[in-house]
């Protein structure tokens, strides 16, 4: 094979790995990621690069994950022949320095855990596997993820160069995925949901998170490398735009204050910012609430439930549970009346209305919805 051919085939197989990457997404708990990470940048790279392998609903067997050479190089971008003794340089020292210091609040304080995350990595010279297996005592941190959990793209973590901007990044979006929950699910005051999108946090904590107490004691060098530097990577290579003020208490720099948007990809892999306030997000969904509540007041179907008294007049002056009747439950009234005619549905809302249980006057909308669900895939069967 020619030079150029054996270039275009390693050029080749560099997309593919870069593609595959491209979708893979992090998930970590939040304690992990508030965590202080005693370790520099290669090793917190390596550590986030393997976190993207895990998938949480088919945790890994005997917590290891398994990683190709070629997609770790492509991940630090090195292609030099010097690379294989690099890895094994920053493997070493991964295990032997790096660790995270992780802090969990108890009912009585708080009690301080410190975690070597990867104590074993094995590869061979003969093929481009590399295993990795994980501390257990990281797991919890890394699949039991019911809630209080951040996730994030691993391509942006690929391109930031400090150990500063990866431990910035994780942490702002920690809050703008909240950010994002709320805008979207409400149960939140406004200034409380626009607070995850402007988070702040005193020049003390962030010393703490960065692992900076005794570095740079003068703030002007402090704020030149553990947030100025780091915001310019992270505005440059990741899906954030974001800028910064400074509260004084007294004549000192008490806390900082971020202020995060977010940008979208386009087309032409430029970034577009789309980001809407959270007093725009809540009011087109109320718009969209709106006309859904109105379209279920004309219904028939409420008319039924009415007759049914299965629904009281007083819940058609409720937004939110007439909006969830026109969303989630007309439209399987629809499908029965398909399969079975009006009478069909007439029948299954008088059955209803016999077996209904106490709880259901408190939340109408959610028993009607389990209940045309429950019986729907019976009519469907009964059909076949």
């Amino acid at each position: 094979m020619s030079s150029i051919s054996k270039n275009n085939e390693t050029n080749k197989n560099s997309m593919l790995t870069l593609n595959e990457l491209n979708k893979r997404k992090v998930v970590e708990h939040n304690d992990l990621i508030s965590s202080v990470a005693k370790m520099d940048k290669t090793p917190l790279k390596i550590f986030e690069l393997a976190v993207s392998c895990i998938d949480t609903d088919n945790p890994p067997k005997d917590n290891t994950i398994f990683l190709s050479k070629k997609e770790l190089f492509t991940f630090f971008k090195v292609s030099d022949n010097d690379k294989h003794s690099r890895f094994k340089e920053a493997i070493e020292k991964m295990q032997k320095q790096a660790f995270f210091q992780i802090k969990e609040v108890k009912n009585e304080g708080y009690e301080m855990i410190s975690i070597v995350p990867i104590p074993t990595v094995k590869w061979n010279n003969y093929n481009d596997e590399v295993m990795i297996r994980f501390n257990q005592d990281i797991m919890p941190y890394l699949i039991d993820l019911k809630q209080n959990f951040t996730q994030y793209a691993i391509s942006d973590i690929m391109e930031l160069n400090s150990k500063y901007s990866i431990i910035l990044y994780k942490w702002l979006c920690m809050f703008y995925n909240q950010y994002e929950h709320y805008t979207g699910k409400g149960g939140r005051r406004t200034e409380q949901v626009e607070g995850y999108r402007n988070p702040s946090i005193t020049v003390k904590d962030l010393r703490m998170l960065t692992d900076t107490v005794d570095e740079y004691p003068r703030f002007d060098n402090f704020e030149s490398w553990i947030i100025k530097k780091p915001l310019d990577e992270i505005n440059s290579h990741t899906h954030f735009k974001v800028t910064y003020e400074k509260i004084k208490k007294g004549r000192s720099i008490d806390s900082i204050i971020f202020h995060i948007t977010k940008r979208h990809m386009t087309k032409d892999n430029s970034y577009k910012i789309e980001d809407t306030t959270y007093k725009e997000a809540m009011s087109q969904r109320e718009d969209r609430e709106d006309k859904l509540a109105i379209e279920a007041i004309k219904s028939k179907y409420t008319k039924l439930l009415l007759e049914h008294f299965l629904l009281a007049p007083y819940d058609m002056t409720d937004i939110a549970i007439m909006a969830a009747l026109q969303k989630n439950v007309y439209p399987k009234y629809d499908e029965l009346k398909e399969l079975r005619g009006i009478d069909g549905v007439k029948k299954h809302l008088s059955y209803v209305k016999d077996k209904q249980l106490p709880y259901s006057k408190g939340n109408i909308g959610k028993y009607l919805k389990k209940s045309i669900e429950e019986y729907l895939p019976i009519v469907k069967r009964q059909e076949i």
